[in-house]
């Protein structure tokens, strides 16, 4: 708790780090992605379902820090009911602006959650696309 403290991360946030909302694997998922952090390392798995144009579910892992499972647990929620279209237009910055904002040294893992996406897209438009 200390460490989050000293981040100075939002209520927001904090409550994402604690209380992970959609954490899991959706087995019948048709639009995966899986990226990895180049400044940490640490790595989001994304999984939606995609269903009549609309995201219906998500569910996300994060093999991380406390902001990257913050931003996993928000990308998730953001993401179910919007379209792919939406989901095209969601930026780092904007994420990170739901949350509250986030550290200069954690802004990364709002870049993570957007890369999750525009790879969950590709992915859904290609399926025979392999994950890293």
């Amino acid at each position: 708790m200390l460490i989050y403290l000293k981040m100075r991360y939002s209520p927001f946030v904090l409550d994402h780090v604690k209380n992970p909302r959609n954490v899991g694997e959706l087995p019948d998922a048709n639009a995966k992605a899986r990226v990895r952090s180049i400044e940490d390392g640490d790595m989001l798995q994304l999984h939606l379902k995609i269903e009549n144009g609309i995201v219906t579910a998500a569910r996300f892992k994060v093999f991380g820090c406390g902001a990257a499972i913050a931003t996993g647990s928000v990308l998730t929620e953001l993401a179910i009911g919007k379209t792919p279209e939406e989901l095209r237009t969601i930026t780092n910055q904007q994420i990170s602006e739901f949350m509250g904002g986030l550290p200069a040294e954690k802004v990364h893992c709002s870049v993570l959650a957007e890369q999750a996406i525009q790879s969950a897209l590709q992915h859904y438009e290609d399926p025979s696309q392999r994950l890293p």
